[in-house]
């Protein structure tokens, strides 16, 4: 059975006004229990993870720093968030989903978190809607548990996981591939194992082309035996803070070929939904539905 972590803090609300649409939290899963992909027994509610995981990716200055409210203005504005203690409740419980799918994901081929793909969040900081960094604590998490020797982590949000290469960059078990738009944030980039900086408007056929020629060629050569997927929506051209120019189907066929990559080699996959800013609500939700289609039709 496909699992989901999903929390009602997800969607705790924002200041009036402020650009990153929390509802869509609350809209996929009531899409994806209107439509019939998913039932109730579907979901699980993420707790609150133990501190020692998160401490084994971020420095312990930076996470009571966040716990207690006390990060310095400068270091708060970067996050772009107005922190509070049920914000960062909210990411701490995120993390935990991640944790836990990754334990479902190796039961059942693929687990995912409604929420997740925190990849902007280095060691010491948080930057872009992003404190601490879920999927880079899922792969310590399952090193520490001996569930897995070597990982790949699939990034195809817009924007490059700057975050994640900074925590892995001298880690070979570690596998970092960043596929994501040239021009879009950050301008600074970090360097993953593997970075493919996209131009603008680029389209299904030729983003599709360049994925389906690399990523079996990562699998083949780095032989994971557990894969983490950023399956961002935020390549739509719709997208408020993207820049590239793929449709929904061809956003949804890249999902699909991702999965079907894990599926053949029989690698178990964990999904973190990242980014999605397109005005119509409707567009991200329908997005962001379609990798939990897939992940039905290809794994059950």
């Amino acid at each position: 059975m496909l699992k989901i972590a999903f929390h009602p803090i997800y969607k705790h609300p924002l200041p009036e006004g402020h650009r990153f649409p929390m509802e869509k939290y609350d809209l996929l899963p009531q899409q994806l229990l209107h439509e019939g992909t998913c039932s109730e027994d579907n979901f699980f509610k993420p707790e609150r993870p133990n501190d020692k995981y998160i401490l084994a990716v971020h420095e312990p200055e930076y996470y009571y720093d966040l716990l207690n409210i006390t990060l310095d203005q400068r270091a708060a504005r970067k996050i772009g968030f107005p922190l509070s203690e049920v914000l960062v409740e909210r990411e701490r419980l995120i993390t935990d989903g991640t944790l836990k799918a990754t334990e479902y994901a190796l039961q059942n081929g693929i687990a995912m978190n409604i929420a997740g793909g925190t990849h902007h969040a280095y060691t010491n900081r948080g930057e872009a809607f992003c404190m601490l960094n879920d999927q880079a604590i899922g792969a310590r998490y399952l090193q520490a548990k001996g569930m897995s020797k070597k990982i790949l982590i699939v990034d195809l949000d817009v924007h490059q996981g700057n975050g994640t290469a900074e925590i892995f960059k001298n880690d070979k078990s570690v596998y970092t591939f960043s596929m994501h738009g040239k021009s879009n944030y950050p301008f600074k980039k970090e360097q993953s194992d593997l970075d493919i900086a996209l131009d603008n408007d680029i389209n299904d056929k030729d983003y599709l082309k360049i994925l389906k020629s690399t990523l079996p060629r990562i699998i083949d050569m780095q032989n994971p035996d557990f894969i983490f997927y950023l399956c961002g929506v935020d390549v739509i051209a719709s997208d408020k803070l993207g820049k590239l120019g793929m449709t929904i189907n061809g956003c949804k066929e890249r999902d699909r070929f991702v999965l079907q990559q894990c599926k053949n080699n029989n690698i178990p996959v964990m999904c973190s939904m990242g980014g999605g800013y397109s005005p119509d609500i409707k567009t991200i939700v329908d997005a962001h539905a379609n990798t939990f289609r897939l992940a039905q039709e290809i794994f059950f």
